[in-house]
Formats: structure tokens, sequence, C-alpha cells
């Protein structure tokens, strides 16, 4: 073989064919979309929370890398805080709810000042001072009623019922609120009742029974209905 015949043998086998870059791209894109490619790949939802997971672990090691003793450590401290949740909420109790003045005095099906009076004694005679407060103090507000000192109004709070019955009986005005707030305070304030509070109360619901009013002013019609 001469020199010009190797010449071209050479030239037509060791000189590599090449395709352009970006038909060569297009090419491969074509290929791997290509479903039989992605019939295992996972779901969108399963890739969501194979993220989700992956910066949770991360943010975990991370804080066992920083703790003291590594996961033992993280460990020992999430333990503690747990026990410290439990121990403040055994040593408080249940969280009470704030005392507040909005509630309606009666809210069950009406029933007479006697009735009322006959629930706080009995309640009284267990040792509830709570209930034994709410029945007389709804019993006071429903004998002035009925003597038609207090004009029925359904709905009214404890406060409202005091300050009218205030305005017909201003020499028991101050004695009267006092007792709307023991009502408040036990029925929506969480505050127990206690024996003096309810005779103070008692007392002042026997007195009021034989009380003038005062004629000079008249009682004002409350707005509102029965809860």
């Amino acid at each position: 073989m001469t020199a010009h015949e190797r010449l071209i043998v050479r030239s037509d086998d060791d000189i590599p064919v090449r395709t352009p870059r970006v038909p060569a791209r297009e090419a491969a894109e074509r290929e791997l979309s290509d479903p039989r490619y992605h019939q295992h790949d996972p779901n969108p939802i399963q890739r969501a929370l194979d993220w989700l997971w992956d910066h949770i672990d991360a943010l975990f090691r991370t804080a066992a890398g920083t703790t003291p003793g590594g996961w033992i450590g993280l460990l020992a401290i999430a333990a503690f805080v747990l026990l410290l949740i439990v121990a403040l909420r055994l040593r408080l109790g249940a969280v009470r709810r704030t005392p507040t003045t909005g509630g309606a005095l009666f809210t069950d099906a009406p029933r007479t000042a006697d009735e009322h009076r006959a629930a706080a004694a009995r309640h009284a005679a267990e040792g509830r001072w709570s209930e034994a407060i709410q029945d007389r103090m709804r019993a006071l507000v429903l004998a002035l009623e009925e003597r038609a000192l207090l004009t029925p109004g359904p709905g009214r709070t404890a406060d409202e019922a005091a300050t009218e019955a205030g305005r017909t009986l201003p020499a028991h005005a101050d004695r009267l609120r006092a007792a709307a707030r023991t009502f408040d305070d036990v029925t929506y304030g969480g505050r127990p009742g206690t024996e003096r509070a309810y005779t103070l109360l008692a007392d002042l619901d026997t007195e009021l029974l034989h009380a003038r009013p005062d004629l000079t002013t008249t009682p004002t019609t409350p707005t509102g209905s029965r809860g």
C-alpha cells in the first residue's frame, strides 16, 4: 500500500463523526422522556414527604451535633422538658377562666324565689357554697321581681339586676353590688364560694323581703332575654 493509499484509509477510518451539541441534547431529552424510564418514580406527594423528612432529619442531626452527649443528650433534654410541663400542669391545675360579668343570671327553666331558696339551703347543708350562692342570688332577684320592685328582665346579668335594684332600694345598693360580684366570682371567675359569702348574701336576701322601696325612682325596663 502506497503512502497515498494509507492517507486515504486513515482519513476515512480515524476521523470521528461529530454530532452538533444542540441536536444531541434534544435527542437525549427525547430518549429520557420515554415513560418506561419513569414508571417507578415516586409520585409528587411522596417526593414532598421525602423532602420534608430529609429536612427534619437534618434538623435533628444538627441539634444532636450541638448538644452535649449527641442523641442521648438531646433525648434527655426532651424528656426533661416533658416532665417539667407535666409537673407544672399538676401544680397549677386547670387554667381558670378570667372573671367576666357578661353571663346571664338565669340559665335554666324558670323557678320561683322560694324554689331557689330551697335549693340554696340544700346546697349549703352539703357545704356546696358556690351552688348555694348562685341559687340564693337568683332567689333574691326573683323576690324583687315578684314584689314588682324590679322589672322582670330575662337574660339580665347579676350586675345589671343589682344596679337596677339599687336605684329602687338605694340603702342596699352597695350590698347588692357586692352580692353580684360574689355571684360572678363563683360562677364565671372560678373562685370557690365560702360559708361567709353565702351568709352575707342570705342575710341581704332576708332583709330585702321587708325593705321599703324609694318611690321617687322607678325600675328601668331591661333589654335582653333569659338564656
